[in-house]
């Protein structure tokens, strides 16, 4: 099992707010997207701080001998320890007012892949057939297409469609989604910022994906959002054997 991941400005902004780690624990890999959010550089600080406290929290509750059960609730508690402390920051200098992040996370072992998520960075499985997204946006499109409000297509042009709904650091506590794939071979997996996946769409990714190698996957899935026009902050992890 091996992780490849990058980063990028983009061709509009000043600074880029997202991070984006990946750690082995023996055969294992852990990798983790943060899109971060908040005025001045509280978006940038929030999202290095999510991913920071995430891996201290993980790390220090992992184990081989873990359950699947106590793998997702370590996850969820992962986020937890960010959501904690970004909130506490924010509310101790009114300079980071608003700061919080997106966090999109995958620990991936050789039969199981735990995946969670709060925000609208996502997490994809990559198949011989296609890309499928795993995990759900918190964003208010999605949101209002989930309540029939809007159709599929409208979602996908929607004035608000990166307006999130949840998010960590924002409010005392947090909701985290959880996902777990069995597989029994391999497993391909991506995660993303929306640098990527609000402007470029699924086929768009699988096009670059299915021909690359692995090693050229993450600047190819880059040069495509900036090619698109660059509009946000573009950060990809790449899981795959």
């Amino acid at each position: 099992m091996r992780c490849r991941f990058d980063t990028d400005i983009g061709l509009r902004r000043e600074e880029n707010q997202d991070a984006v780690r990946c750690e082995y624990f023996g055969h294992n890999i852990l990798a983790v997207v943060c899109d971060g959010m908040g005025g001045e550089r509280a978006g940038k600080e929030a999202s290095m701080i999510a991913i920071e406290e995430f891996f201290q929290r993980f790390n220090q509750g992992y184990s081989e001998s873990l359950s699947n059960d106590d793998i997702r609730k370590l996850l969820i508690s992962s986020v937890s320890a960010a959501n904690s402390v970004i909130y506490t920051k924010a509310r101790l200098d009114f300079k980071n007012f608003g700061m919080g992040t997106t966090c999109v996370a995958a620990f991936v072992t050789d039969k199981t892949a735990f995946i969670a998520n709060v925000g609208d960075s996502r997490a994809y499985l990559i198949t011989s057939k296609g890309i499928h997204q795993i995990t759900s946006d918190h964003n208010v499109a999605a949101m209002l297409f989930e309540q029939g409000k809007i159709t599929e297509e409208e979602m996908q042009t929607h004035p608000q469609k990166h307006m999130l709904v949840r998010a960590v650091g924002v409010e005392k506590t947090v909701l985290t989604d959880t996902f777990l794939l069995d597989y029994e071979d391999s497993i391909s997996l991506l995660l993303c910022s929306d640098g990527l996946s609000g402007y470029c769409t699924d086929d768009e990714i699988y096009s670059v994906i299915k021909d690359k190698e692995l090693d050229d996957i993450p600047k190819e899935l880059i040069d495509l959002a900036l090619e698109k026009g660059g509009r946000d902050n573009v950060t990809v992890a790449v899981i795959s054997e």
